[in-house]
């Protein structure tokens, strides 16, 4: 099994580039966009590789140290795809899971690029209900495979991750059976890794399973994650400016698109405001990578559009315009638009030095990889799985 070193996993941290087109969130693009048609005035592109990642958690009472470490955890994982060659495009999805008579079965957050929104979901996880050991394993997993919009790229990489310590309750005669869904899997060539909590027998055997039919790997780890944090001196100062960056954006569109970025920009500051410190750092390195793009401008901002020609100023309708440009010239906007970018500039800039630094200091300072943690877990399986896929992550990088 390839193992990556701690230190080169947040070494990649630090590597930034600015690039592609960011392209409508999932759910939204189905509804506004259709594939390959405008959007207003903004058209999608496809990026070079495309990566689908769903995490199927068990949300029951014994999974908090597991479900506090993926919280912690989710953007430095979501690094690490990013930095993959060919560039990504990086989605995730969530499926919660419990067992009937619980408040829920399963609770679903669909493949989309606003990584803000799966994240948000995360954090909404509670580690509760349970009761009797064997849970809906096999509903959720179901959900995982069948439920989503899974891409139709050609050499995709798709992966689901099952993270969980309990066996699948296996006397529901309506469910979908997990040796189904694993075949269901393999037919569309979505891997099935599974990750076990704790050490109980029936799970090892049935998480064992499901990894081989579909084309997965199995890990086990200790109860709570196993999962390090390490703060740095540099996190506050980092996440500071990515909510900064925030304030820079200006959006446009029709009601429909503006309501969806007045409620993207509402919980993007709620996330600055919440997460831990490094969690947040580790969302503005996101922020500023290529797959990142997509989370930080959603569908339409006016800045980065104008400034990389991809509309016109004196074409969008008025009443389109953010309300502040309104009554502006073009020209007067025009300005507006610079001295946005150029805020935008220097405080990227700042960042990309300040997670130089902060990859040095927890390269100095955790030195011994957590090797059965549930991050390093997930990475395993990116770089085994990725390579059958053409699709290579570094282990190294430095900041452009």
């Amino acid at each position: 099994m390839t193992r990556i070193p701690a230190t080169a996993f947040f070494a990649v941290l630090a590597g930034t580039t600015l690039g592609a087109l960011a392209c409508p969130p999932a759910q939204i693009a189905h509804e506004i966009i259709p594939d390959g048609e405008f959007c207003g005035t903004v058209m999608t592109v496809e990026q070079q590789s495309s990566i689908d990642v769903v995490f199927v958690l068990d949300t029951t009472g014994s999974m908090g140290g597991l479900i506090d470490g993926a919280k912690e955890k989710i953007w430095a994982i979501a690094n690490q795809i990013a930095m993959a060659d060919p560039s990504p495009k990086v989605r995730m999805g969530l499926v919660g899971y419990r067992d009937r008579g619980d408040k829920y079965v399963t609770t679903i957050t669909q493949l989309t690029d606003d990584i803000d929104t799966v994240y948000a979901d995360l954090m909404a996880y509670q580690a509760q209900g349970g009761g009797d050991t064997p849970e809906s394993v096999n509903e959720a997993l179901f959900q995982a495979v069948e439920r989503f919009e899974w891409t139709t790229e050609e050499n995709a990489l798709k992966l689901i991750y099952l993270v969980g310590d309990a066996p699948p309750k296996m006397g529901y005669a309506d469910d979908v059976k997990y040796q189904a869904s694993c075949r269901l899997a393999y037919e569309q060539g979505i891997n099935i890794n599974t990750i076990q909590c704790g050490t109980m027998e029936e799970t090892r055997v049935v998480w064992q399973e499901v990894a081989q039919l579909a084309n997965g790997m199995y890990a086990a780890i200790e109860q709570s994650g196993g999962v390090i944090a390490v703060s740095t001196p540099f996190d506050e100062q980092i996440a500071k400016l990515d909510a900064q960056i925030n304030k820079t954006m200006l959006d446009y569109g029709d009601a429909e698109v503006f309501a969806y970025q007045e409620s993207k920009r509402e919980r993007s500051d709620a996330i600055s405001g919440k997460a831990a410190p490094s969690a947040a750092a580790d969302r503005a390195v996101y922020n500023l990578s290529d797959a990142g793009r997509s989370n930080v401008f959603g569908l339409q901002e006016l800045v980065d559009d104008v400034i990389n020609e991809r509309v016109k100023l004196d074409e969008i309708p008025n009443d389109e315009l953010p309300e502040q440009l309104r009554s502006m010239s073009t020209d007067e906007m025009r300005e507006v638009i610079d001295e946005r970018k150029a805020e935008r500039d220097e405080l990227s800039a700042k960042i990309k030095q300040l997670a130089k630094e902060r990859a040095s200091y927890l390269k100095a300072h955790n030195p011994s990889p957590a090797m059965d943690s549930f991050d390093q877990k997930v990475l395993e399986a990116l770089v085994e799985q990725g390579a059958r896929v053409g699709i290579k992550f570094e282990s190294e990088s430095a900041i452009n």
